[in-house]
This record gives structure tokens, C-alpha cells and sequence, in this order.
């Protein structure tokens, strides 16, 4: 009769640890995901009436509003799956790293042949991913070879079509997201997840693909190599967002974090500390535009945020993953 007890007591730490996923998909699901999503709407709405008030590239509200509706966006930016991959709506609200240039190309297009797409959000939509977004807006706010090209006129129409088609995307985003976020909750036959275990490994691949990307690529791009280095290829640097982009990023992943090892009080402590140390990195740059990474030692502190990121993230992969039972897998940022 002994062998009863024993084999229930071997089976009720399995049972307890599947049972734990549901509060935690909850969690970030209601306190994470969604209300960033609402925000961006909010904030890209705002953006719109701005843009239809003053149209002027050298506008401070517009710019303002513009700063406004980017800092959500980043802020929401590592979701990258459900409803911010359909369609492309994650390129369309921010087309980068654009190793081509068709940002430029495309806008100058419009405005060289003033198309008339700017006309109604319908056709806009229809216009190339490139021209689309807030990175086609910060060159129509921030750049000086386009802020004076073509007529005036039309540079305004432009800049309206752009940001009210980025409300609408937000709004796109916001509207799925509500209807996708129970199916991430509640995993099975009407999810595409099967199991609260494939539900809780997006998320974690969430978390290490974002920090991945910030260190590969929001730093990594600039930074190039100590004989080359990138400047120009910093995110936002025509409207000096590159380094608060990776501050918002790091304040994002360190709340998703804290949510998934909420049930693991020494890797959440752990986490808390690296996260801390990489966004303290990040606040004393004094960088903007990270274009210090040209001048030796201004570089050293930039590597110096990089490898911070980058132990972050290890501590995420060898620590909170084997401790959630799960491992990032395949993320966005492998390819094909």
C-alpha cells in the first residue's frame, strides 16, 4: 500500500509545475501585452490629430507626438508574433533595419510624382512597406534632404497618409490582439498553441529574441567593427532615438522577465540585477545617437552595454529557461 503515497508524491511536482503556466500566461497576456498595444493606439491617434493641426516637419508638437507614438511602439516592439506578424504589420509600423535604402527611395518617389495614394488611406496601405511607418516619418520630420523636396503641399499630405496609417495599423494591431489574447491563455483546440508549455515558450522567445536583437543589431549595426565602425547605421539617429530605443527595449523585457520567473525568486533576482545594470548602461551613454561609436573610448562604454545585454540574455537562457522547463527555439531573427 506504501507504493501508492510514493508514486502520487513523485507525480504531484510534475502535476503542480504544468498547473503553474496558466496564472503566468494570464499575467503577461492582461498586464503585459495588451495594454501596450491599447497605449500605441492611443498614442498614434494622437499623433494623427496632431499631424492634421501642424503638418510643419520642424513642428514641436508634431514631434513631440511623434516621440510620443515611437517610445509605445518600441515599447511593444519585441511581441513579434500573432497578430503583430500578420500582413507584415510589424515592418509597416517600423521598416529597420533597411539595409537598401528604399525608405528614401520610396518617399522621394511619392513626392517626385506626388502620388495621389496619399489620398485615402485604402490606396496608401497599397504603397511599398518602405514609405510606410515611423521610420518614413522621421525622414520626412527629421531628414534635410526631404524635408524640402518637392511641394510643400504634397509633403504634407504625406505626412498625414503616413501617420494615419500608422494609427491604423496600431488600431489593426490593437483589435486582433484582443481577440488573440485568450487563445495565448487558453492553449488547445481554438489556440494555435496546443499546450500552456508551446504558449509560455513564445513568450520566452520573446524575451530572448528581444534582447538578442538589441544587442545584435540596435548596437551591433553601429558599432561594425573597432576599424569600421557604423554610425550611420544606428536606429533613429536623425531624431536621436538610438539610445533611448535600446532603454525602452531593455524597461519592456525587464517587466516580461520579472512576469516569468515571478514563481523563481533567485533567477528573478538575478534577472532584476542584469537588467538594472544594462539600463543604468544605457541612461549614463549621453549618446543619442550612439555616435560614439567612432571615438575609441565613448566606444568602450557602448561594448560595455552590449556585453551587459548580452549576460542578460544568457541568464535568461541557461537559467530561466531550463527553470520554466522550456528553451527559445526557433525565433524571428533565424530566417527561413
Amino acid at each position: 500500500m506504501r507504493a501508492v503515497p510514493l508514486i502520487f508524491a513523485l507525480l504531484l511536482p510534475l502535476t503542480s509545475h504544468a498547473q503553474d503556466r496558466a496564472p503566468i500566461l494570464m499575467d503577461v497576456t492582461e498586464s503585459h501585452i495588451l495594454p501596450r498595444f491599447a497605449e500605441l493606439t492611443d498614442n498614434t491617434e494622437a499623433l494623427t490629430a496632431t499631424a492634421r493641426v501642424d503638418c510643419a516637419p520642424g513642428s514641436s508638437s508634431l514631434r513631440t507626438a511623434y516621440g510620443t507614438a515611437f517610445d509605445s511602439w518600441i515599447s511593444a516592439s519585441h511581441l513579434r508574433f500573432g497578430p503583430t506578424e500578420v500582413e507584415d504589420r510589424a515592418f509597416a509600423m517600423a521598416f529597420w533595419p533597411d539595409t537598401k535604402g528604399f525608405t528614401q527611395k520610396a518617399l522621394t518617389g511619392l513626392i517626385a510624382a506626388q502620388d495621389s495614394a496619399v489620398q485615402t488611406p485604402e490606396a496608401f496601405a497599397e504603397t511599398s512597406i518602405a514609405g510606410r511607418g515611423l521610420f518614413a516619418l522621421e525622414r520626412m520630420l527629421f531628414d534635410p534632404a526631404l524635408v524640402e523636396q518637392g511641394d510643400a503641399a504634397y509633403r504634407c499630405a504625406l505626412i498625414r497618409a503616413i501617420a494615419a496609417d500608422i494609427a491604423l495599423n496600431a488600431e489593426a494591431l490593437n483589435a486582433d490582439w484582443q481577440d488573440y489574447g485568450p487563445k495565448l491563455t487558453r492553449p488547445g483546440t481554438d489556440s494555435p498553441y496546443r499546450s500552456e508549455d508551446e504558449a509560455l515558450q513564445e513568450l520566452f522567445r520573446a524575451l530572448t529574441t528581444g534582447l538578442e536583437f538589441t544587442a545584435d543589431t540596435r548596437l551591433g549595426r553601429p558599432l561594425g567593427s573597432f576599424d569600421r565602425p557604423r554610425p550611420n547605421r544606428a536606429e533613429a539617429r536623425r531624431s536621436g532615438r538610438s539610445t533611448r530605443h535600446v532603454e525602452l527595449s531593455l524597461i519592456a523585457l525587464r517587466d516580461l522577465a520579472a512576469r516569468l520567473s515571478f514563481d523563481h525568486p533567485e533567477v528573478a533576482a538575478d534577472l532584476d540585477v542584469a537588467f538594472a545594470h544594462a539600463i543604468e548602461r544605457a541612461q549614463a551613454l549621453d549618446d543619442p545617437a550612439l555616435a560614439g561609436v567612432a571615438d575609441p573610448q565613448r566606444r568602450i562604454r557602448i561594448e560595455a552595454l552590449q556585453q551587459a545585454i548580452n549576460e542578460t540574455r544568457s541568464i535568461a537562457s541557461t537559467r530561466l529557461g531550463p527553470t520554466l522547463g522550456i528553451s527559445a527555439g526557433f525565433n524571428s531573427l533565424d530566417g527561413d
